[in-house]
């Protein structure tokens, strides 16, 4: 695939899409797990999913991403027979009530399957590596696929994660993972390029990443950035999982000056405040 370096203006998720000229786009997370690092448990339920997710549409989120297995330092994979029974409900009935969904998932089946019940893209923090068919899958079904650098895996990412050039093996890894995405058919303009703060990186390495984003502009495609509730930002204020909001906003907020197109957060009416301020400054 060629690598033009002009920025892709439209992203397209099937009947939807996102004019990237226009404004960040704000992506809600919907943990349907027991043991998420933020907020495990609360949404377990699927009455109590489909409620956050209806709230977080209605507070400005442009899609919700639904996930199913703990991505949590240390934490275990989850059967895929446990992950479809969290998973799929969850995106039938939001999809039923017109909100945008994306899966987050690394599974070719649970991919299929959520495209099947209408999901409109597909989020892989393993950036095809457990499952490269899943390219395929997006190009036949019309919507865009995020490709995430992850040193290691959830597991055994935290442990002493080293660089001898951080941004160098981050853009190499997208490089190598966006010819995979293009031997299955994927075109460029359906791709989206996550550099995977938290995920193998210590503090340093986060800030680095965010305030570098703008290197990976030169693949040409959308940006999108999870910085929401970190630990980098616990770390740094010395504050609780609950307490990291102004934390959040605040990465967030340098991450989309720095080339960001989407962020990935929990509290969404906060952030969509927050990057109005943002964009309209930017536009000046």
């Amino acid at each position: 695939m060629e690598i033009t370096g002009t920025p892709a203006s439209i992203l397209r998720l099937r009947d939807l899409s996102f004019d990237l000229s226009l404004r960040t786009y704000v992506m809600g997370i919907l943990n349907v797990t027991p043991d998420s690092f933020s907020d495990g448990g609360k949404f377990i339920s699927f009455k109590d999913a489909l409620n956050h997710a209806e709230k977080m549409h209605k507070d400005g989120a442009d899609i919700i991403d639904v996930g199913g297995e703990s991505t949590r330092p240390g934490a275990e994979p989850v059967s895929l027979d446990e992950e479809e029974r969290r998973v799929l409900p969850v995106v039938k009935e939001l999809e039923k009530s017109g909100i945008p969904v994306s899966v987050d998932t690394y599974k070719y089946s649970i991919a299929e399957k959520a495209l099947d019940c209408g999901a409109h893209m597909v989020n892989d923090i393993t950036g095809l590596r457990t499952s490269p068919e899943i390219a395929r899958l997006a190009k036949e079904h019309s919507v865009p696929l995020v490709i995430m650098h992850m040193k290691g895996t959830p597991r055994t990412m935290q442990e002493n994660p080293t660089y001898g050039n951080l941004i160098g093996e981050v853009s190499d890894f997208f490089k190598e993972r966006i010819g995979i995405a293009s031997s299955f058919g994927l075109g460029s303009e359906s791709i989206v390029l996550d550099p995977g703060i938290g995920f193998g990186k210590t503090v340093e390495h986060n800030l680095e990443l965010i305030a570098n984003l703008r290197r990976f502009k030169l693949f040409g495609m959308p940006l999108l950035v999870g910085v929401s509730r970190k630990s980098f930002i616990g770390k740094i204020l010395d504050l609780t999982v609950d307490e990291r909001l102004e934390g959040s906003i605040a990465s967030a907020a340098i991450a989309v000056q720095q080339g960001a197109n989407i962020v990935r957060v929990h509290d969404v009416k906060e952030n969509v405040r927050a990057l109005r301020i943002v964009n309209a400054i930017m536009k000046c």
